[in-house]
Parts: structure tokens; C-alpha cells; sequence
């Protein structure tokens, strides 16, 4: 393959991804002044992002059929185009029935972007390289909430709102003239697409991916982990700061930028974890659901508000949670065959989304009702009734849990009673870990560095 040219196609792809994930967190950032500008409540300003995630979340699966058909250049430009759209609306909304109608744009036009910039990556590079790419692919497009939350907080803090969304919508202008100018679906010579399956082997493949356990384990694990850096980044992370938390608008930047920068360094981390302990992916998913629930608790279980250093460890234990629900889709790849990955992605795409939007939506209507109780002392962001709030997270993250641990048993069991469904890249490595085991031992029964064939 020609491996510059590869690497300039990923870098439009990967351009395009990061303008959706800014597009995307830039209403989080956006929260206080949406409520003033609309009118709105808690639960209202809510639904804004409620919905996107929930168009975002219905549109996997058709944009996993659609990419295959179409290809990736067709889809991001298309995607492009709805944020960009969706953007523009929004700058000039004042109602909250136009600004929904601007979150819906850029709702559907995310939901194009990611899948299929993903498809990209075995079609323009080695195989053996995949993996690194796809976790770069993440990293680089996070980059895209830290512009959300410095360079467009700090435009929309001095330039004011319909500004500082012509922003957003100009960006989306740029990826598409980019991505129509440079971006090709796949190197010279490779085979054209095939054409696409009908509605029946469409639903075929869609019922065969969601009974293989491997497509829920990975479904319910990127549901348990991703949701709660979700929605503390997309919605409620900068009121709870700013208002409930009493930080200024700098050092709530700062912490928001540190969410970013954690996900970005973690991503490697975990992908060496999977690929030295893919038999341990299910257990390091455990593990970061553990302390998750952990860092909220020992942040609202406090009478008064936390200290910074208590804020500092809650920020990076939700961002680990972005790159450790890639973990769902390494299920996905692992567990299913080569023609149904892009199915069983969608599958587990659909999972933190709809625990985000589900929490999300949960956290106004129980902001609203406090309020409107008296609870909340006339202070809807106040810290007593985001206490409360926010809480509804322990009951997501308790689901999430038992659901992977039910679907790990099942997988277990599918893979000690029926080895041909054993994923062939989990069998290697682990082979690979055992022979290196042995290896060890034996060395370290004869430290004289004699030759013994242990066949």
C-alpha cells in the first residue's frame, strides 16, 4: 500500500471525526446560557441532547448498511453537511423547538461520521496495523471535545452564542471540502464495493450478530462504562463544576481539558491490555465500572462542596471510561465474522449512547422536580439537588454490571463447548501467553541455558 497516501486519507477521516466530537460536546459547554436563551428548564435543556444521542444511537445500525454501500467518502461528507446545517440552525434558534431541530442535524450527521471514518482503517492499512490505528483513530478525535471546551467556551463566553455556532457550522464547511477533495473510500486496484443485501440478509446478519454473546458482551460493557464520561461531558460536567461546585469558568476549562487529555493518554494503555490479555477484557471493564461508581460516590456523598484534588480524580476516572469502552467493539471484532463486524459494531455503538441519554434526561427531570418542590432552596444547579440528581448513575452502572456479568458466563461457556466459535485472535495470544509462561519456567529451571525440547 502506498503508506503516505494512506496516512494523509486517515488524517482527512480523522480531521472530519474530530469536528464531529466537537460538534457533538459543544453543547455542554453551552448549558447556562441555552437555559437563558430558551427559557428553559433542566429537563428541557436535557432533551437537547437527549435527542441527539438517541438520533445518533437509532442510526447505527442503518449507517453500518449504508457505509458498506456507499463507502466512507460518501457518508463523513454527508455527515458533515447535516452538523454543519445543524449548526447553523442552532446559531439563530430561539425557541426550544428550534433549537431541538439544530441538535437532530447534528445528531445525524455524528452518528455518519464515526463508523464510517473506522471502515477506512483495514481498507488503507497492513493488517497488523490495524489495532494501533483504530485506537489512534479515537485518541486523535477526542481532540475535538478539548476545542469544545476551550477555544469555543471561551468564544461563546465573549463573542456570544450565534457566533460562536457559525464557528462550529464553518468547521463542518471545511471537512467537507476536504474529505470531497482528498478522502478516497480505498487504494488503487482494491475490488469494487458489492452491491448491498437485500432487507432480509440484512436482517439476517443483524439477528446472527446480536445472538453471538460476544456482540452483547461487548453491547453491555460499552454501555456500563462509556455513559457516565458521556454525560458529564456532553451536558451536566460544566454546570455541576460552575454552579453546584462553585469553580470558576477557567478552572473548569482546565478540568474539562484534563478529561480530554486522560482519554487521549489512556487509549494506548488499554489497547496493549487487550492485546496482551484479551482472556482479562471483561474483568478490566469491571474494574473501571468499580471505580467509577466509586469516584461519584466519594464526590456527592460529601455534606459540603469537594475539594479540587477529590474533582481531579473524578474528571480522570470518567475519562478512562472513553477509551476503555473500546473494549466493546474489540468483542464485536473478535467474536463475530469478518462480514458481519460492521453489524455487530453498530450493535455495541448503540449501547453507552442510549445509557447516556437515558441518565441524561434522568438528571433534569430530577433537577426539575426539585425545584419545583422547593427542595433545590430556588437554585436549580444548586449542589443539594445535583446531589440527588446525579446519583440515578448508581442505577445505569448496577444494570450494566449484572448484564455483564449474565452475557460473560454465556460467552464462557460458548467458548469451552463449542471451540470453532472461539475468536481465532483471542486463541493466538493466549497460546502466545502460554507458550511465553513456559518459556519462563523453563529457563528458570535451567539457569545452565540448556537447549530442552518441551514438545
Amino acid at each position: 500500500m502506498n503508506a503516505p497516501r494512506a496516512w494523509l486519507i486517515w488524517t482527512i477521516g480523522v480531521f472530519a471525526y474530530l469536528v464531529a466530537v466537537a460538534q457533538r460536546t459543544s453543547f455542554g459547554v453551552a448549558g447556562l446560557e441555552a437555559t437563558e436563551r430558551f427559557h428553559a428548564s433542566a429537563a428541557a435543556i436535557s432533551f437537547f441532547t437527549v435527542l441527539q444521542l438517541l438520533v445518533y444511537a437509532g442510526l447505527q445500525i442503518p449507517v453500518g448498511v449504508l457505509v458498506d454501500r456507499f463507502g466512507s467518502r460518501a457518508m463523513v461528507a454527508g455527515g458533515a453537511v447535516l452538523m454543519g446545517l445543524g449548526q447553523l440552525q442552532l446559531a439563530f434558534a430561539d425557541s426550544i423547538p428550534a433549537g431541538v431541530l439544530g441538535r437532530v442535524l447534528v445528531g445525524a450527521g455524528d452518528a455518519m461520521t464515526f463508523i464510517s471514518v473506522i471502515r477506512l482503517v483495514p481498507l488503507w492499512f497492513a493488517p497488523a496495523r490495524v489495532p494501533l490505528i483504530t485506537q489512534l483513530t479515537g485518541m486523535c478525535g477526542q481532540l475535538g471535545q478539548l476545542f469544545s471546551v476551550v477555544p469555543f467556551a471561551l468564544l461563546l463566553h465573549t463573542a456570544g452564542w450565534t457566533p460562536a455556532f457559525l464557528t462550529l457550522a464553518a468547521m463542518s464547511v471545511l471537512a467537507v471540502i476536504l474529505v470531497l477533495a482528498v478522502l478516497r473510500d480505498a487504494p488503487p486496484g482494491h475490488p469494487p464495493r458489492e452491491s448491498g443485501q437485500g432487507l432480509r440478509a440484512t436482517g439476517v446478519s443483524l439477528s446472527r450478530a446480536w445472538k453471538q454473546p460476544g456482540t452483547r458482551l461487548g453491547l453491555w460493557s460499552h454501555f456500563t462504562v462509556q455513559f457516565s464520561g458521556n454525560l458529564f461531558a456532553m451536558t451536566w460536567g460544566y454546570p455541576f463544576l460552575l454552579s453546584a461546585q462553585g469553580l470558576d469558568a477557567g478552572t473548569v476549562s482546565a478540568l474539562m481539558a484534563l478529561f480530554v487529555g486522560t482519554a487521549i493518554v489512556a487509549g494506548p494503555g488499554f489497547g496493549r491490555f487487550v492485546s496482551k490479555h484479551p482472556m482479562r477484557r471483561s474483568a478490566m471493564v469491571l474494574l473501571i465500572t468499580m471505580a467509577t461508581a466509586m469516584a461519584w460516590a466519594a464526590v456527592l456523598v460529601l455534606p459540603e462542596r469537594a475539594p479540587l484534588w477529590l474533582l481531579v480524580i473524578l474528571v480522570v476516572v470518567l475519562a478512562v471510561g472513553g477509551p476503555g469502552s473500546m473494549i466493546g467493539f474489540d468483542f464485536a471484532r473478535t467474536f463475530n465474522p469478518s462480514h458481519r463486524i460492521g453489524t455487530a459494531t453498530g450493535i455495541v455503538n448503540v449501547g453507552g449512547f442510549i445509557a447516556a441519554l437515558v441518565a441524561i434526561y434522568l438528571i433534569g427531570l430530577v433537577l426539575d422536580l426539585l425545584y419545583a418542590s422547593g427542595f433545590s432552596g430556588g437554585d436549580l444547579y444548586g449542589l443539594a439537588p445535583f446531589r440527588i440528581a446525579l446519583s440515578v448513575q448508581f442505577v445505569l452502572l448496577g444494570i450494566g454490571t449484572v448484564l455483564i456479568l449474565v452475557t460473560r458466563r454465556k460467552v464462557r461457556r460458548q467458548m469451552a463447548t463449542q471451540g470453532i466459535h472461539v475468536p481465532p485472535l483471542v486463541t493466538t495470544l493466549a497460546k502466545q501467553r502460554r507458550e511465553r509462561i513456559e518459556r519462563r519456567r523453563a529457563g528458570r529451571s535451567n539457569p545452565a541455558g540448556g537447549q530442552q525440547d518441551s514438545r
